[in-house]
């Protein structure tokens, strides 16, 4: 297979090396950093650099840009895309791009499934990229009804033969729910945390847990913004949320309510293991 990637910072670059790595396809891309084409191009890790007049020529259009950029890209070469090709992208939202590309393209002939590669890193750029980002990792994909189901077993087979461990199927619209907890949440509540006036004060302090709820603080604030924008709606749900808790914690402690407190944090400790349990089967 012929594959194009447009885009090769880290999911990008992540995904030419793992198709390097794992398969026999020949892999080029498309970026607007000439710098980037250069460097992988010199590792080997594209066999070239391609222009937006040949993408006809690829069975295979990974698209590694942020979501606008996604959605554009998509309409404004919807013509020059191989008739009976696959077009995925690499979102991590999926109802705002799936709703605007996958029928336009569908009428234009081309086969689109959204998709989302369950894996990433707290650095951004085609030089953290890794051949083996995708070990482990989900690929969730978002079948529609405008959905060539040949295509999602052509990606879902890609998908594995360059290393992840799972494909998931999910609407677009569950996707971005679920998303808005396990993934965004988790950005917005590192980005919080690490607000606190204590900050400055905690070398010495400071172990794995500060570590983890740390970690995804810092992010890439340009493709971050995006996405939370585009799925305001679950993630604000998701904020309301946990503001309820905290509050409910923050009372208990305010009353010197201990059997308040107890229960609160015994609670919390059934359900992450309850979840547990749910994952292992």
């Amino acid at each position: 297979m012929k594959i194009v990637i447009v885009g090769i910072g880290l999911i990008g670059g992540s995904m030419a090396k793992a198709i390097r790595k794992n398969t026999e396809h020949s892999v080029y891309a498309i970026d607007t950093n000439h710098e980037t084409i250069t460097a992988a191009i010199s590792q080997e890790v594209i066999d070239g650099e391609a222009s937006l007049d040949e993408l006809d020529r690829f069975d295979m259009v990974i698209l590694g840009l942020y979501p606008e950029t996604t959605i554009r890209f998509c309409l404004d070469n919807i013509r020059r895309f191989k008739k009976g090709g696959i077009v995925i992208d690499t979102c991590g939202i999926k109802s705002a791009i799936v709703e605007q590309v996958e029928r336009p393209l569908k009428d234009a002939g081309v086969r689109f499934v959204g998709c989302h590669p369950m894996a990433g890193r707290e650095f951004s750029g085609f030089a953290y990229s890794l051949d083996n980002l995708f070990e482990k990792a989900s690929f969730i994909m978002t079948p529609t009804d405008d959905t060539v189901m040949s295509a999602v077993g052509e990606v879902s087979q890609f998908a594995y033969d360059i290393g992840f461990a799972k494909c998931v199927m999910a609407s677009p619209e569950e996707h971005d729910r679920v998303i808005a907890f396990t993934s965004q949440l988790a950005h917005i509540v590192s980005s919080a945390y690490v607000k606190s006036p204590s900050l400055m004060d905690q070398a010495g302090f400071s172990a794995g847990s500060f570590r983890d709820l740390t970690r995804v603080a810092k992010l890439n604030e340009d493709m971050w913004t995006s996405l939370f924008m585009l799925n305001r709606r679950p993630l604000i749900d998701e904020i309301s949320h946990i503001i309820e808790h905290l509050e409910e914690y923050r009372t208990a402690l305010q009353e010197q309510d201990s059997e308040a407190l107890h229960s609160l944090l015994r609670d919390g400790r059934l359900l992450k293991e309850k979840s547990n349990e749910a994952m292992a089967n």
